[in-house]
């Protein structure tokens, strides 16, 4: 069965893409077949693949129903990827016709069986695009920093997940809170942590295990067309992630064995 997995918050800046772009490649890295849909008018989900971005049909394209989503997909080394452009920025006008919030899910029904899982990156807003996101999806995975006014986009998520619930998805879960830019020496990450945690019960999920410490390798990485799993596999933050794409990928498809080099490297230089 196809998982489609959103990973959102409304705050900007919390690493909504680059945890988007890690869950696409290390779940490809596992054998799974992985389709990436950016709803974001950035378009950056694309190009941390390595997309040439503005090449090509969109998901705008797709939504508006001048492009099949098969003739849209663009095909990368770290999985399948449906991209968008400054174009979907129009959304929230341009897309009236009844129903408006099943247009991605309808979309993704001709595609889904290709998939044993689909990661939608979106927007830092509440808007049509996000819901779109909500209503296709299974689960939602929100990263946040460790810092207070992300905490506070995580909390005003809730009612937005309450009421996609109630009105067109009942089956909706949060699978996770996801600390970013984690440092456990300082005092304010630990009560952030706290405080997630406390909000992650209300949401019926949890804070994940494992957190994304800082690293420069996640910053450089999108410059080369990567993600940090394959820009500095030997980092920590890179091992962070991959400890949540153990999370996502579950026992069907776990995580490659590590040579005696990785092994050698990620002790003692990590």
């Amino acid at each position: 069965m196809t998982q489609i997995i959103t990973v959102t918050n409304q705050k900007g800046g919390v690493g909504k893409t680059t945890t988007a772009a890690a869950l696409v490649c290390g779940l490809s890295q596992r054998g799974a077949r992985v389709l990436g849909v950016d709803l974001d008018p950035q378009g950056n989900l694309g190009f941390n693949l390595g997309l040439d971005i503005g090449s090509g049909s969109t998901v705008y394209d797709v939504l508006k129903g001048t492009c099949t989503i098969e003739d849209a997909i663009q095909s990368t080394e770290y999985g399948d990827v449906l991209p968008s452009d400054i174009m979907l920025s129009a959304a929230e006008v341009e897309f009236t016709v009844p129903r408006r919030e099943f247009m991605l899910d309808q979309q993704l029904s001709a595609v889904r069986s290709r998939y044993d899982f689909v990661i939608i990156d979106t927007p830092p807003a509440l808007n049509i695009l996000t819901v779109n996101a909500y209503v296709a999806s299974s689960g939602l995975i929100v990263p946040m920093e460790a810092e207070v006014l992300s905490l506070v986009g995580v909390t005003q998520l809730q009612e937005t997940i309450e009421t996609v619930r109630d009105s067109f998805n009942p089956h909706l879960k949060v699978i996770g809170i996801l600390i970013n830019k984690y440092n456990g020496r300082l005092t304010l990450s630990k009560d952030i942590l706290e405080l997630a945690q406390d909000v992650a019960e209300q949401l019926g999920s949890r804070v994940f295990q494992a957190k994304i410490h800082r690293g420069v390798g996640v910053a450089m990485a999108p410059a080369h067309g990567q993600t940090v799993l394959t820009y500095q596999p030997d980092s920590r933050p890179a091992q962070d992630f991959q400890e949540i794409v153990d999370a996502v990928a579950g026992e069907r498809f776990p995580r490659p064995k590590q040579t005696f080099r990785q092994k050698y490297i990620s002790k003692f230089f990590n």
